[in-house]
């Protein structure tokens, strides 16, 4: 069965933005669809069916199938709605998008406990959370394909988005354990970092610069990820604007000390430690 072609794939925060170009670009290419979508605001309040619905029938209009689901993917029963929406309806989960988020943002000293969790229990919680929920039925039919919707703010940081970045930081932290833990049952998962134009970016960047960032140049990349012949597995990639590039964490080689050094010592090699010019892609010394 090649692509996506009659593969379950939910893509959460579909509702419009990324999400929507997901869902819209998978169901063209034969994929049978859950579009996820709690229809709240930008900072996560509110909720509504509209969104989801809305996408839905855009892609039924179009020939495809989708089904729509209003489940928070914040808490655990939502995600396990959402999963058990896939399994009555299609009969089986193949893959998840996990691409539903929240913006609070402000700069670190007026970050309020409350804004920092808020987003952690959209973008990394309820990633966890759909993930895990379907990731039973992953192992069970030795299938499964897993796409992270992480971001530049997590990779190399953003004003004002301490929160943000912390949860899409994390997100590739998970999917590097995942994919170690999925790979003798077929699962394989990945990370998007897309750059592109959406609510979330509106008052982000330039009209200018968004109009060269459609996100329907990200939604192949995705697509891909999400198909049968993806082999690969805990990569992360940006993705915007017609260019795709892999992102990858290097290590320089190690200053060595025969003893606990000296603060000194420290200092005095400081230079050699910080060094980069000699880095090669890094590797987990603990195996």
């Amino acid at each position: 069965m090649p692509g996506v072609t009659d593969r379950v794939v939910i893509v959460t925060g579909a509702g419009g933005g990324l999400g929507r170009e997901y869902a819209l670009l998978l169901a063209r290419e034969g994929a049978l669809v859950v579009v996820n979508d709690l229809g709240g605001a930008r900072d996560g309040s509110g909720s509504g069916h509209s969104m989801a619905d809305s996408v839905v029938e855009e892609i039924r209009a179009a020939g495809g199938t989708a089904v729509a689901n209003y489940d928070s993917v914040a808490t655990v029963e939502g995600a396990q709605a959402l999963v058990q929406t896939a399994l009555d309806t299609f009969g089986a989960v193949h893959g998840v998008v996990n691409n539903a988020g929240i913006l609070r943002d402000t700069s670190f000293g007026k970050m309020t406990p409350e804004a920092f969790e808020a987003v952690q229990r959209v973008h990394l919680f309820g990633s966890f959370n759909v993930t895990h929920a379907a990731w039973g039925h992953f192992r069970e039919q030795g299938f499964g394909r897993i796409v992270m919707i992480t971001s530049t703010s997590g990779l190399y940081g953003n004003f004002g988005q301490a929160n943000y970045g912390a949860a899409k930081l994390g997100l590739v932290g998970m999917m590097n354990t995942l994919a170690i833990e999925g790979r003798k049952y077929d699962i394989k998962v990945n990370a998007v970092a897309p750059i592109a134009a959406t609510r979330m970016t509106a008052d982000i960047a330039s009209p200018e610069m968004l109009e060269k960032l459609p996100p329907a140049q990200v939604a192949p990349i995705v697509g891909y990820l999400v198909s049968e012949e993806n082999q690969d597995s805990g990569m992360t990639f940006v993705v915007g604007g017609g260019a795709v590039h892999r992102v990858q964490l290097f290590a320089n080689k190690p200053v060595l000390f025969s003893a606990v050094p000296t603060l000194d010592e420290v200092r005095e090699n400081w230079s050699r430690i910080t060094d980069m010019s000699d880095a090669q892609p890094g590797v987990n010394p603990a195996g």
